[in-house]
Order: C-alpha cells, then sequence, then structure tokens
C-alpha cells in the first residue's frame, strides 16, 4: 500500500481510539532501519507510524551535509517508494522539534507538504510534531496555534507536547522532576487555545512521568491517571458526557513501562507510543554479535586479507533489519495493533 493519505491516517487514529489500541511509533535513521520498521509493521499486520527526528534527520543526511530538511525529505520519498510494497498504511512523522529548530525543520516541512498539496498531491509528512515543553505554556500554545493552522491547510496533523518528558534524546534533556506530570490547569488551556479538532486536528504528548533512555521496568514512575484526570477536565470544560475523551493522547518515553501500565494508558486514549530506544538495541544487537563472532574475518589480522562474505555490510544489517523488525512485532503486541490493519 502507498503511504497513509491524510484520509486514511485519520480513519487510523479513529480506528486506534474508538478499539483502546495504539500505534508504534518507530524512529528511523537510515533506509536500514526503515526498511526494518516497514517490515515489523507487516510481519504484525499493523499499521504504523514511522518518524524521524531532528537528529536523525541530520544523520540521515550524510555527515558532510548535515540538514535535516534534506535528510527527513530523502527519508520520506524512500518511504513513499518502498512502502508501496508492503501490505500495510504507513503514516510519515517528524518527532520532537524544539523551538530554535523550528526554521530548519518543521516549518520547511510544512511549506514543501503545502506545494505538493496545491498541485494536487498528498503531503509529504502526515504529522509533525512541535516540542514546546522547555518554555512557557502560554507561549508553547501560542506557537502550537500558528502551526496548527499552516499544517491543516496542508492536510497535515500537528503534535503538541504540554509537560516535560525526562531523560535525554537528540540532545535535548530534561531533568526528572514534578514537571514530569501535566498538570490539570494545562489541559483546559489547551482545549481554550487549540480547540477539538475545528481549527485543525492535533494529537496531544501530555506527560505523566514519562522518562526517555533505557530503564528497568519498575525504575520509571508512571502515573496513567494523571491522562485519565486530564480527559475528565476537558470533557468537563467542553460539556461532553463522562467517559468521553476528547483528546488523542501520545506516550513519549515508554521503555522500561510495565506492561499493565502500557495498557492502562491506552485505555485513556493514547493512540501512539513512541519506541526508540529499545529498537536501536534491537538493531545494535546481532551487529555487535556478528563482529565479535566473525573478528577474524571482519579485520584484516597479521596481514591477512579477512572475509569478505563477513565484513560486507549485508551480512551484518540483515540480521540487524529482522531483530529490529522482530522488536516491533512485540511493541504492535502489546499495544493491541497487531492485526488490526485496514484491509
Amino acid at each position: 500500500m502507498p503511504i497513509a493519505t491524510p484520509e486514511v491516517y485519520a480513519e487510523m487514529l479513529d480506528r486506534a481510539k474508538a478499539g483502546e489500541f495504539a500505534y508504534p511509533a518507530i524512529n528511523v535513521t537510515s533506509s536500514e532501519t526503515l526498511n526494518a520498521a516497514l517490515r515489523g509493521f507487516a510481519d504484525a499486520e499493523s499499521d504504523g507510524i514511522i518518524q524521524i527526528s531532528t537528529g536523525g534527520a541530520e544523520f540521515a543526511s550524510g555527515t558532510r551535509v548535515k540538514d535535516m530538511v534534506t535528510g527527513a525529505t530523502a527519508l520520506a520519498e524512500f518511504a513513499h517508494v518502498v512502502a508501496e510494497k508492503y501490505p500495510v498504511n504507513i503514516a510519515l512523522h517528524t518527532d520532537h522539534c524544539p523551538k530554535d529548530k523550528l526554521d530548519g525543520f518543521v516549518r520547511p516541512l510544512i511549506a514543501l507538504s503545502q506545494e505538493r498539496v496545491n498541485k494536487g498531491q498528498n503531503p509529504l509528512f502526515q504529522s509533525h510534531m512541535w516540542d514546546g515543553s522547555a518554555i512557557d505554556l502560554d507561549e508553547n500554545l501560542e506557537i502550537a496555534t500558528e502551526l496548527l493552522a499552516k499544517a491543516a491547510a496542508a492536510k497535515i496533523i500537528l503534535e503538541v507536547e504540554i509537560g516535560v518528558v525526562g531523560g535525554e534524546e537528540d540532545g535535548v534533556s530534561n531533568d526528572i522532576n514534578e514537571k514530569l506530570y501535566t498538570a490539570e490547569g494545562d489541559f483546559v488551556k489547551t482545549v481554550d487555545a487549540l480547540g477539538t479538532g475545528e481549527k485543525g486536528r492535533y494529537l496531544l504528548a501530555a506527560t505523566f512521568g514519562n522518562v526517555h533512555g533505557a530503564y528497568k521496568p519498575g525504575a520509571v514512575k508512571l502515573r496513567p491517571e494523571v491522562l485519565k484526570r486530564g480527559q475528565q477536565v476537558a470533557a468537563e470544560k467542553l460539556g461532553l458526557a463522562e467517559g468521553s475523551k476528547p483528546f488523542e493522547l501520545v506516550f513519549h518515553g515508554g521503555s522500561g513501562s510495565l506492561l499493565s501500565e502500557i495498557h492502562e494508558a491506552v485505555s485513556y486514549g493514547v493512540v501512539k507510543m513512541n519506541i526508540d530506544t529499545d529498537t536501536q538495541y534491537a538493531f545494535s544487537r546481532p551487529i555487535a554479535d556478528h563482529f565479535f563472532k566473525n573478528y577474524d574475518g571482519v579485520l584484516k589480522i597479521d596481514g591477512e586479507v579477512g572475509n569478505k562474505k563477513t565484513y560486507d555490510p549485508r551480512s551484518y544489517l540483515k540480521q540487524a533489519e529482522q531483530s529490529m523488525a522482530k522488536r516491533i512485532v512485540e511493541a504492535a503486541e502489546h499495544l493491541k495493533s497487531a492485526g488490526q490493519k485496514i484491509s
């Protein structure tokens, strides 16, 4: 299937929310990790989201070019070609973009999609994330309002973050403290500023103790009830029936989370869960194994010629792709999106 159209992406999110499941959102940095993500979703019979961070985009452009828009565009164009060979729907997304990188990443990418839409084509990306968690909420939502209007015009969904995700990702670092839990008033302010879809569809990354990085189960102190209460106060504000879930929520920093916590968060309206740390390890682990086991073949030791079959990158990258894909299947099963692809 081709990359999801705006209409198909909307249907994906609608189905996830109604069915109380979520899509794994897999960070990629190269054609090989993108292939792994596509295979993982196909093997799980799950539609899904593939995303590119600012650092991942810069890396994808090459160590000499180091341009975020170039790298993101290249990976997206690659995905548009290759995804047609897979029997699942894939949405393309860009991950965490702070204020100082908007002009070098999200804004030009939205403009690029607008040019495509003006020609009667689909946008290059289906959604973009604006990460204003490091600035005052009022300024965060002011910028979000501007970006939401531009995104809606280009048939793109915007992801907004209120609250702070702890730990470090792509050079963005936050302390682990009470700011990791989004306040009830912040949910209300978000509704006031962005509405509930009439100004453009958006996803909300509200935080409930989320931390980026690698942690053992139980080390991260999640409070999914923060999401439940956020939905409640927003529903009360809007005069909606009890049990309504006006927000489509995103779960960041899920490594080390208990499965019960993941399922609870999904039941409160999480439709997208970002996965990066675990798939990075799944990709790297078989490469390390290959190099340790084929040390004398990979290296030309003591003047020998080595073994071309073991230092050919394809020999270990194939293993890496399959390992990462397997971890994505596991993620889809945990999030209950496995077997839920749109026919």
